[in-house]
């Protein structure tokens, strides 16, 4: 059987355990993975070589986003499909939502940088949900005023379908994001904002989607409509993060149990995540929500349960996999690109361009004026308009415009107007954000190695701070961190860490995880010591003789290194 036979089966398979799926997850025909037999050889040799070419290309990788090459390259693939006389394959929905989103949002919170993200949740969480609403509304509103002007020709457009559009294009794509700011190292605070954005909107785009899609449906809007609406949003975001928290302890608690069989180990981590995606998406929750949730909540335990085998197997093939469907995707764009059907509306088509620009600045500069009264680290103007600038638009959008009904009359204009959006946004604005971050000197993200030192402050400070909000008398951030690192601690360990691992203090796990790092670094680089003479010849150097150490002298030597650990931290730590 071929790769696609096989994923097919394997997608029946979850159509079958899943019957009560959403639009995306049902539906399946054999034609497209008929299709994509056919170009398997082509899709994956383009999968690998734009790689390897744009980094063998200095000059190129530091002018062009990857992201802009790999959508060139589907468009140059979709024409010569179009020249010998065959139909290129489309981005399908059922493709995408399944196969090509989750392994990137499962890389992305699986290693999301927690201390930031949460430092930070509040201002995210108005950009996603506020940001996104006005964008939604903004455009939406706009946009119908434009079609009622009769030179436009677009009179019978009424208002919902305009909504419809503006929740399709509002909101910014995670996909995008990461392949233009990892290549340009913002620094960490306009990095995580923009792409905690990028994943919290998610729930917001959802239910406005479904909401407009069934409301154009049926015609009339009431104010239960409006309150249910609401209520779902409440429900889809929610429920996305209980689900995914549910499958991440259940993915943490098995690690216990998997110390005689070290093979299957990181099997857990990618069966129990697309389980909690296909769980959200059954019950109309947010797949995305439950991705980064189920890989947030399972981390910290499975790290402490797993081998180091297999916690690099589970890292470089969630990296290779989340890399190999990010190309997919922006290939697939272009090759769609070149499929169509297209409608062009010169007025309508630029005029959405426009909006997407005005209402992401509008929507930033007024929120972040009122974010800022309640911020401590301000944000600078520099950095509300990286913001503001790297609010791009990908795949997401495209596909929530492919799952509308052929029916619907303005379907071939949106898809168009979508593309010439993601275009824009990805070739435009992704290409010239290099040159303004650095002619704005805009700060950048400082390459450090973790250290002990750095760690010992940064926990003296949590809990200097923690102190000082109990003398206070003002129960903050620090305080509730502290309670929830405690109940972590004194209960939740306890039952998902094997042995007495969960004993072992933070400090500790953290030298003895950045030890065993630097080594593994040293050795797969071969690099030899500072201090040895260029001169001598590899086969004049003698193998080194590591002294041994009894199990009883490390067992000695590691409860000094605790003990001595301990005391210090209770000596540094502020009791209330």
């Amino acid at each position: 059987s071929t790769y696609p036979d096989i994923l097919f089966l394997g997608l029946q398979l979850s159509a079958v355990a899943a019957p009560a799926c959403t639009p995306t997850l049902t539906l399946y025909e054999y034609g497209p993975w008929c299709t994509a037999d056919r170009y398997v050889s082509i899709l994956t040799l383009t999968t690998s070589s734009p790689h390897l070419g744009f980094h063998l290309i200095p000059r190129l990788s530091g002018v062009v986003p990857e992201s802009c090459l790999l959508i060139v390259v589907g468009l140059l693939v979709g024409g010569l499909i179009k020249v010998i006389g065959e139909e290129p394959p489309v981005l399908d929905s059922q493709l995408f939502f399944l196969c090509l989103l989750p392994p990137i949002i499962l890389d992305a919170g699986y290693f999301l940088p927690i201390r930031p993200f949460t430092e930070n949740v509040g201002t995210i969480l108005v950009f996603a949900v506020i940001g996104t609403l006005w964008n939604a509304f903004f455009m939406g509103g706009l946009l119908y005023a434009l079609c009622q002007i009769e030179s436009v020709g677009l009179s019978g457009v009424d208002l919902l379908a305009c909504l419809l559009f503006g929740s399709i294009v509002s909101a910014v794509d995670p996909v995008a994001v990461l392949a233009v700011f990892e290549e340009i190292h913002i620094n960490e605070l306009v990095h995580i904002l923009v792409f905690g954005e990028s994943l919290l909107n998610d729930a917001v785009t959802v239910v406005l989607y479904n909401l407009f899609d069934e409301f154009s449906k049926v015609g009339t809007v009431t104010i239960l409509d409006v309150f249910l609406g609401v209520v779902c949003f409440f429900v889809v975001s929610l429920g996305g993060i209980l689900v995914g928290a549910i499958y991440g302890f259940l993915a943490a608690f098995t690690s216990r149990f998997t110390s005689h069989t070290r093979v299957i180990e990181p099997l857990f981590v990618f069966l129990y995540s697309y389980m909690a995606y296909l769980s959200s998406e059954m019950f109309h929750l947010s797949g995305i929500m439950a991705l980064i949730a189920c890989g947030v909540v399972m981390r910290p335990y499975v790290e402490a349960n797993i081998s180091h085998k297999s916690y690099t197997t589970t890292k470089y093939f969630l990296k290779m996999w989340s890399s190999v469907s990010e190309t997919l995707i922006f290939i697939f764009l272009g090759v769609s690109t070149v499929a169509g059907p297209h409608a062009w509306n010169w007025t309508f088509v630029i005029t959405t361009v426009i909006l997407c620009l005005v209402s992401r600045v509008l929507g930033v500069i007024g929120l972040t004026f009122i974010i800022n009264k309640f911020r401590i680290v301000k944000l600078t103007k520099k950095d509300q308009f990286i913001v503001a600038y790297g609010g791009l638009r990908g795949a997401i959008a495209f596909s929530l415009g492919y799952l509308l009904s052929n029916s619907h009359k303005m379907r071939n204009l949106f898809l168009t107007a979508i593309i010439t959006v993601i275009f824009f946004t990805v070739f435009v604005q992704g290409m010239t954000i290099r040159p303004l971050v650095e002619l704005l000197a805009v700060k950048k993200k400082k390459e450090s190695k973790p250290s002990i030192n750095e760690e010992i402050h940064t926990e003296f400070l949590d809990h200097l701070l923690t102190g000082v909000e109990g003398v206070c008398g003002h129960y903050g951030h620090y305080h509730w961190k502290e309670k929830l690192n405690r109940f972590n601690k004194t209960y939740v360990k306890r039952w998902l860490i094997a042995g007495e691992n969960f004993k072992e203090p933070e400090l500790i796990a953290f030298y003895r995880k950045m030890e065993l790092k630097q080594a593994i670094m040293m050795v797969e680089s071969g690099q030899l010591p500072s201090a040895l003479p260029s001169t001598v010849s590899m086969q004049n150097i003698q193998p080194r003789v590591i002294p041994r150490v009894s199990k009883k002298q490390e067992e000695e030597i590691r409860r000094i290194l605790r003990s001595n650990l301990q005391n210090n931290k209770q000596k540094v730590s502020y009791s209330e």
